[in-house]
């Protein structure tokens, strides 16, 4: 069992998605002791950026590539390579400004690859990734969850692992996280108790 652990949070220790995307894999090993874990912090170890670039660098030749082009591909690879070989992956999603974090976007750009993690037929596109268990930490300032806020957040990314095949797709919510202290720690311990009691049960 392979487990892929990302976090996109860049308020390092004061995260609040990063602090439950490791409960939650803290809770997976527990049940599945021979897990392997990779964790990918994309804030830390930022990808680019997908751009013209990026994909003059998939377009040429190996032979042809420059030193640049050459760190782009094999990242790239690397990247999906370690989402195409995991059982389990868990990603750390907090909301800026009604969306993912830019960093969360570049990851996704990444592992979203057309022959790869879907493909187009004549009866439309088909997702490749079925099979996987992928678990998201949302968490939020305000009060978000099933509201027509989410759209680009939530359901932006139902809809992204939906189309990559992605059927067991999970959501450990904590929102309202700036509305006070008390809120605050009622929202984490709603969620805690959700990834203890209920995510794997």
């Amino acid at each position: 069992m392979k487990l892929l652990h990302i976090d996109s949070s860049i308020l390092g220790d004061h995260s609040a998605s990063r602090q439950l995307s490791r409960s939650v894999v803290q809770s997976f090993t527990a049940t599945q002791p021979d897990t392997q874990v990779v964790y990918r912090d994309l804030a830390n170890d930022a990808l680019s950026h997908f751009s013209g670039a990026t994909l003059a660098a998939a377009g040429t030749p190996a032979e042809g590539r420059d030193a640049a082009q050459k760190l782009e591909v094999e990242t790239n690879e690397a990247t999906l390579e370690e989402f195409l070989s995991s059982d389990v992956v868990v990603i750390g999603a907090p909301m800026y400004n009604f969306t993912i974090p830019s960093q969360l976007k570049a990851w996704i750009d990444r592992i979203t690859v057309a022959g790869r993690t879907f493909r187009y037929t004549e009866t439309g596109p088909e997702g490749l990734c079925k099979g996987k268990k992928v678990v998201i930490v949302s968490t939020a300032g305000g009060l978000h969850q099933g509201q027509p806020t989410s759209v680009g957040h939530e359901d932006l990314l139902k809809v992204l692992f939906g189309f990559i095949g992605v059927t067991d797709l999970q959501f450990v919510f904590a929102h309202g996280l700036a509305y006070g202290d008390e809120p605050r720690v009622n929202a984490m311990a709603a969620a805690q108790k959700h990834i203890e009691e209920t995510l794997f049960a």
